[in-house]
């Protein structure tokens, strides 16, 4: 067996989570290394559906550890909700097989007020309080989860920070965090966990020597990268695949194959630039059929054509080796299927992405129109090949474009509905 990274190669909202609760049964450890509870991973198994926030998908599966990386910003309510949530659905959820980095950095109550009180600029924060903890913790005066299970230490740290934090909560115009509320709260909330945070890094290594494998579990994607995405219009942290190795604790080594989650076409929740957004009744189609709500604020998702430009920058940023092609089944039934191959801005043309909010929110999408399909049963279909041609040459052209093979189709929310090619488990 091997070690599998999948990451999101669009704005985020893939379908990463059924993907890595397929994967995760054929691998001992999930570990998701980045972001925050602003990521929600919707998995439907034998027709329930589930969505989580922090703890990796693989936590369906009862032989894999879950581990939540030193990378991820944890709001200690929410992770405790959802594993109460998931616990009294039936889920083993237990220090054996959830493990949390005491290096992982805490979401602390002002963090969350400051991030809706900021939010003047609109960039489609969804307000979780994932930017303010991130920043806390570059700038050094972050509390992580060490800290908060060590109540001494905790509340010595939240008394040296909240003054500064209530000065700028009372700057934008907030109430004041009352600081004893704050120190109680979360002393409860460290007790809870403390059996879960433990140091991943060494379970990790531990784990390698005995020839465990892995999965790496991203949130957000490719292009709300904090570095490489449309920046301003971004999320906190570095969602490609370079960040892996820092918001795991493991080594360059540990990844044998990356494979890059791609929509059928393309979505984005917020604002930002978006060159394919279809602002027609293709796209409320699109919206509908494919259920493009999100499943963290809810907010209607904006739909478009799949941009191949776009997703050749991703699989180039991040090494990606093969695609899993999700949500194909939304395009049954329309008159016709375009994919962007290009763009035109100032009369020019361009065969390359350029994050720069100028370029993206003035370019012209060139497109290919490709052959439609009408509805499809996809239940009949068991591999690539029983698919009807138009569904062929619209997944073959999108391996031409970006180089790469498309080894596992997802035609439907359940675990069932996937075509998974044996090239997957090969290096």
């Amino acid at each position: 067996m091997i070690n599998i990274a999948v990451l999101g190669a669009q704005w985020g909202d893939e379908g990463k989570g059924k993907i890595v609760d397929i994967l995760s049964d054929k691998s001992d450890i999930v570990v998701r290394f980045q972001g925050g509870n602003n990521a929600g991973h919707t998995l439907v198994i034998n027709g329930k559906k589930s969505i989580l926030h922090l703890i990796p998908s693989g936590i369906f599966n009862k032989d894999t550890v879950c581990v939540i990386g030193n990378g991820v910003v944890v709001d200690p309510k929410i992770l405790i909700e959802e594993i109460k949530t998931l616990q009294k659905g039936g889920v083993k959820v237990n220090s054996d097989n959830l493990k949390i980095s005491l290096n992982a950095h805490t979401i602390l109550p002002y963090h969350i007020l400051l991030d809706s009180l900021r939010e003047k600029k609109k960039i489609g924060t969804t307000g979780r309080g994932i930017g303010p903890a991130y920043e806390d913790k570059i700038a050094r005066r972050g509390i992580r989860l060490g800290d908060l299970i060590v109540a001494r230490t905790f509340e010595e740290n939240v008394k040296d920070f909240i003054a500064e934090k209530n000065l700028l909560i009372e700057f934008y115009g907030g109430e004041k965090i009352d600081v004893d509320e704050l120190i109680a709260e979360y002393t409860e909330y460290g007790e809870f966990l403390k059996d879960y945070i433990c140091d991943t890094h060494e379970f990790l290594v531990n784990s390698a020597k005995e020839g465990k494998t892995f999965l790496f579990e991203g949130a957000q994607g490719t292009l709300l990268d904090i570095d490489h995405g449309t920046y301003p219009y971004v999320t906190s942290s570095n969602t490609v695949s370079g960040n892996i190795f820092s918001g795991s604790g493991m080594g360059y080594d540990s990844v044998d194959k990356i494979i890059g989650i791609v929509k059928a076409y393309t979505t984005r929740v917020g604002e930002g630039p978006f060159p394919t957004e279809l602002k027609d009744a293709t796209g409320d189609r699109i919206r509908e059929q494919g259920g493009e709500f999100g499943s963290t604020t809810g907010r209607p998702r904006r739909c478009g054509w799949l941009d191949l430009v776009a997703l050749k920058y991703a699989v180039n940023l991040n090494d990606i080796n093969e695609i899993a092609l999700t949500k194909l089944d939304v395009l049954d039934g329309l008159e016709e299927i375009k994919v962007c191959t290009s763009y035109k801005y100032n009369g020019e043309k361009f065969g390359y992405f350029n994050n720069s909010i100028d370029f993206l929110e003035n370019v012209t999408p060139v497109y290919t129109t490709l052959k439609s399909w009408g509805k499809l049963n996809y239940n009949k279909f068991k591999k690539f090949s029983d698919l009807p041609e138009e569904v062929q040459a619209y997944v073959k052209f999108i391996e031409d474009f970006t180089e790469r093979k498309v080894s596992i189709i997802s035609t439907g929310p359940g675990r069932e509905e996937t075509i998974v090619s044996d090239s997957v488990w090969e290096v």
